[in-house]
């Protein structure tokens, strides 16, 4: 058993899966709360403690009616008009707050041995995450669906030769904080990844997709400096070391349909609505 951020996400989870499932039948709130084993009362008391909607709201937000909208209002200006600057709270542009560092050759050369990595497993609103960091910044974040041990594997995987240590630190602390429904006081996250220069221009361009935001991966690829490579950015999306704060969920499909992601279908799309709806009740 999990705490109760895990069990509350899983329902909610399951209970999206269930509703985009059987969205022809028009399932009642007594449906979905059977489905996951609660009362009407209790489900809708839970959902909307969790997502600040309804789940009627939350499912409206994705729909590919919405994602279309999203991308028609947002997709031609979205990298050339920061229009979110100067606003506090959860309106805050991705970028003015997340910073990349790429790593030196020299700092994974061998296999990372002169990195020294922290790292802990914490509790986030859409299950366990793996979070590393090395003095610079945040290296890796992931979640950890398969258990913890494997979780680790596919870290030290990447860094086979550097000097782990499972601790608490302040980047990890003020990383995770980005989970919260305030972002006031978020202090600024630096990012210390490996990954080539044409990697770290796609992840950096991505920064700028605000939450509750929405581009395409040939939107992406034209505003990172790269149009027409669109297969390639794809590449690189679907190998981002940071899950969450480097937003490949926010990447779909220029039909408006969610696609695919690598932590799961179903995460990506409980992601995306927990973001819509912290738009929408921050207005």
């Amino acid at each position: 058993m999990g705490t109760q951020q895990e069990l509350d996400y899983k329902r909610v989870a399951s209970a999206i899966t269930y509703f985009k499932e059987n969205y022809k039948a028009q399932p009642k709130l007594e449906d979905v709360a059977e489905h996951v084993h609660l009362s009407p009362f209790h489900f809708q008391r839970m959902f909307q403690h969790w997502a600040g909607v309804t789940p009627k709201q939350f499912l409206q937000y994705l729909s590919v009616e919405h994602a279309k909208e999203i991308l028609k209002n947002t997709g031609a200006t979205l990298f050339e008009t920061a229009y979110e600057t100067g606003l506090s709270g959860t309106s805050r542009l991705h970028d003015l707050f997340i910073k990349v560092e790429g790593m030196t050759p020299g700092e994974f050369k061998n296999g990372g041995e002169t990195l020294a990595i922290n790292y802990i497993f914490a509790n986030t609103p859409f299950g366990t995450v793996l979070v590393a960091s090395t003095t610079k910044g945040i290296c890796h974040m992931a979640f950890a669906d398969e258990g913890e041990t494997v979780a680790l594997e596919q870290l030290t995987s990447s860094f086979p030769n550097a000097h782990y240590t499972q601790i608490v630190d302040k980047i990890q602390q003020n990383a995770l904080f980005i989970f919260s429904k305030d972002w006031s006081n978020l202090d600024e996250i630096k990012l210390h990844l490996k990954g080539t220069a044409f990697q770290i221009k796609v992840w950096e361009t991505l920064l700028k997709v605000p939450s509750g935001g929405l581009t395409t991966y040939s939107s992406l690829a034209k505003s990172a400096g790269y149009t027409g490579a669109s297969r390639a950015v794809g590449t690189a999306i679907g190998n981002n070391p940071v899950a969450f704060l480097i937003p490949c969920h926010r990447v779909i499909k220029a039909t408006g349909e969610l696609g695919q992601y690598h932590w799961g279908t179903v995460r990506k799309n409980v992601i995306i609505g927990w973001e819509a709806a912290r738009q929408h009740t921050a207005i």
